[in-house]
């Protein structure tokens, strides 16, 4: 499994959505979406079903994808939700975007994170690179 980075940031629609019933109360939806999500082959994205996130909530859909939720926090500044998670695969990952974004309530951001142990095969492996311009 890698680790990802998710930064997540709600529109106009997900902060009324946040504001109206607050950050843990989403998970009956969501747990709906994730079994539509895996009884068919095309993702279901009903309208407004995303408006925020609880950390229930993102675990059952990380779940859902075959992953394990690491870390969710809530944030000030750029982003509004930082979640870290084991996922199987970057199509996993990009699954679990696509769904969140379709909901038009917030906007994803997810990087792959890499171990210290990556970094060293990375260091180990040659590269030819010529920057522009010289």
């Amino acid at each position: 499994m890698a680790k990802y980075l998710a930064q997540i940031s709600y529109t106009l629609e997900g902060v009324k959505g946040l504001l109206k019933e607050g950050g843990t109360k989403r998970l009956e939806a969501v747990e709906q979406l994730t079994k539509e999500l895996g009884a068919t082959s095309a993702p279901v994205q009903p309208p407004g079903l995303m408006s925020f996130c609880s950390m229930e909530a993102l675990d059952h859909l990380v779940k859902g994808v075959g992953g394990t939720l690491e870390a969710f926090y809530y944030a000030f500044g750029d982003c509004d939700l930082i979640v870290i998670m084991d996922l199987p695969d970057n199509a996993s990952a990009a699954a679990l975007s696509l769904a969140v974004s379709a909901g038009g309530a917030s906007k994803v951001k997810t990087t792959v994170l890499l171990t210290p142990e990556e970094i060293d095969q990375a260091t180990k492996k040659s590269v030819s690179y010529r920057p522009p311009g010289q």
